[in-house]
């Protein structure tokens, strides 16, 4: 198959700014550059619902509400495969198979899930799915025989267990499955998005995200109370720039045209940022510019998304002829999985 790309979501709610920065942009330039054979998106209901089996409706309703944040962020179904996770029953196939090539202490030693269990509150009671879902993740990936997965580097344990697996099928069996290599992100300012409250992580659960559907009023009302400079009390008190999240957007998200269109003070963000450093110049100032930059950004967006959003039924169809797509791709990976394990009996 060449190069592959697989890459996919958690459908938990609707995307924010800090999935576009951290990996949806990223995609849709992958995607349009054109450089990769194969590029898989898919949606990860059944590893959303290893932490919200309760609740199954809201992983349902995500699922559309995800996909419109794809279409209208520039995700292209005639370039892109956009799959659901549940609807590839190879999936599951293949993650029991290589539940047999791991043990318990490996996965428990991996950090992203230490991480992942304390942040759920999971260590008295981890839900057996949500324990495995390293496993689940490398059958994502080799299934479709993915060289390639753009991540965050949190994610790099997960991958590493991947290729530990990929080694290990391929030494017991024959050499089916291919090793992935993880894609990191190009800048650190793509690396972590932080909340519109200075928190290091954007996050649903913490109400401190801007997200790709916010009307422009949602937006300003985020961008007038997000966090800056607890030490700029004054407007001609000097200003800090790290670490505060005004300053932190416009480093993701303004560009030099932004301030000849909407600041023609300043030529760019440098001499904007010296202005504040050395003091004289108001918070409110500049949440006002980045409100301007943001909504500038996602006004494409809400047309293109108010426009998909008249045919939802539309919507299912392109994720179902995607998932027909990608199950033919893992109907052929698991009859050489099959015919490796000499379990191809029929």
């Amino acid at each position: 198959m060449g190069k592959v790309i697989l890459t996919g979501d958690r459908p938990t709610g609707k995307l924010h700014l800090g999935h576009y920065v951290g990996s949806l942009r990223r995609r849709v330039e992958l995607q349009n550059a054109g450089d990769y054979d194969r590029m898989f998106v898919f949606m990860a209901d059944v590893q959303a619902l290893t932490d919200n089996a309760d609740n199954p409706e809201k992983i349902r309703q995500s699922v559309t509400q995800v996909a419109l944040d794809w279409l209208s962020a520039g995700l292209d179904p005639a370039k892109t495969i956009l799959f659901i996770q549940s609807q590839i029953p190879e999936l599951a196939e293949l993650t029991t198979y290589l539940m047999n090539l791991i043990t318990v202490s490996r996965v428990q030693r991996n950090p992203t899930v230490k991480t992942e269990i304390k942040m759920r509150n999971f260590e008295a009671n981890i839900p057996l799915g949500f324990f495995c879902y390293p496993v689940s993740q490398a059958a994502d990936i080799t299934l479709f025989k993915a060289t390639t997965v753009p991540a965050g580097e949190d994610q790099e344990p997960m991958l590493e267990v991947t290729r530990e697996l990929v080694n290990r099928f391929n030494h017991i069996y024959a050499p089916v499955l291919v090793e992935p290599n993880i894609m990191l992100p190009e800048n650190l300012t793509a690396r972590r998005l932080p909340g519109t409250d200075g928190k290091e992580k954007m996050s649903k659960s913490l109400g401190n995200c801007i997200y790709l559907s916010d009307s422009a009023e949602e937006v300003w009302q985020k961008v007038r109370s997000m966090y800056t400079d607890p030490t700029h009390l004054n407007v001609s008190d000097p200003g800090h720039v790290e670490g505060n999240a005004v300053f932190t957007y416009l480093d993701a998200f303004s560009t030099d045209a932004d301030f000849q269109n909407f600041w023609p003070e300043y030529q760019n963000l440098d001499e904007l940022k010296e202005h504040y450093r050395r003091g004289g110049l108001g918070d409110m100032k500049c949440k006002k510019f980045l409100n301007q930059v943001i909504n500038q950004f996602l006004e494409p967006m809400r047309v293109r998304r108010a426009e998909l959003e008249k045919d939802i039924p539309e919507i299912y169809n392109i994720l179902k002829k995607g998932t027909e797509q990608a199950r033919e791709v893992a109907a052929q990976t698991m009859d050489e999985v099959r015919r490796a394990m000499q379990i191809n009996y029929f």
